[in-house]
């Protein structure tokens, strides 16, 4: 790391019993990485864009919010640090990725992370990052007695590689139902159907990655639900992948009743 490299995460504590996680926000890369990389992979075109300015309004709500600085090319938060695969079988990206979402090369010259490489940013950068997630997860508990991890993710409508056809817009994930009540996840996803003009499925082709299967233990009071948003919803799904306002205006209010419901569940304890 240099002295101009930016902290692993920015976090902001809040009071209520809700933590929102943006693991695959970040896009800064380090200079001396991102001279290896090719064109398109210095343009980090699989980041979840704008997570931090959609959920503005979460900030209000007291919700403590955790969003990674470095691209998931760097390193990805939402895997498990073995590296093993969330959905056996399917074609997935790794702890340290070596492809886009488009199946194309991140490394221009093929010179891809070595077993040393992947460990150190492991250590550096993954590590921190989920040793913060714990602690305020901990915190939380132990004032509220319940608490929901709320993993906020965004992928483009649109990526044959991971899915045929278009992905409906709001994609909650409960781990098949292991990480949090369903009941919360019934009510959420209720909450999510409410808006006509949006698609919604619960436990569909995104089910929760890492963070939501790791740390969702409903029985200990912990649950986690991964919501992975269509881009289409709230910016630009191509280059420069500007954010659109009014799009995202009209969706934030979903998101809001979305949260307030996990929100309700949560001080039931």
């Amino acid at each position: 790391m240099t002295e101009a490299s930016p902290a692993v995460y920015t976090f902001h504590q809040g009071t209520a019993p809700l933590l929102i996680s943006m693991p695959h926000a970040g896009t800064y890369v380090p200079p001396e990485l991102a001279a290896r990389f090719t064109e398109e992979a210095r343009q980090v075109p699989d980041t979840d864009w704008h997570m931090p300015r959609l959920y503005a309004f979460a900030r209000e709500m007291g919700a403590s919010i955790l969003c990674a600085n470095y691209s998931r090319y760097v390193v990805d938060q939402n895997r498990p640090p073995d590296g093993a695969s969330l959905y056996p079988g399917q074609s997935v990206t790794g702890l340290c990725p070596v492809d886009t979402f488009y199946d194309t090369p991140i490394y221009a010259a093929g010179d891809v992370p070595d077993a040393a490489e992947i460990a150190a940013r492991r250590v550096a950068l993954w590590q921190p990052y989920h040793d913060c997630l714990r602690q305020e997860l901990d915190r939380l508990r132990s004032l509220h007695g319940r608490v929901v991890l709320w993993d906020a993710h965004s992928i483009r409508s649109v990526v044959p590689r991971f899915f045929e056809g278009k992905l409906p817009d709001l994609n909650l994930g409960t781990a098949d139902g292991k990480s949090c009540d369903p009941a919360l996840a019934g009510k959420l996803l209720a909450v999510a159907s409410s808006d006509t003009r949006y698609t919604s499925i619960l436990n569909g082709r995104f089910k929760g990655g890492h963070i939501t299967r790791h740390y969702g233990a409903p029985e200990a009071g912990i649950h986690a639900v991964q919501l992975e948003m269509a881009q289409c919803c709230y910016m630009e799904e191509a280059l420069p992948f500007a954010y659109l306002e009014e799009r995202a205006r009209e969706i934030q209010p979903l998101l809001r009743r979305m949260l307030d419901s996990a929100l309700a569940y949560a001080r039931q304890a």
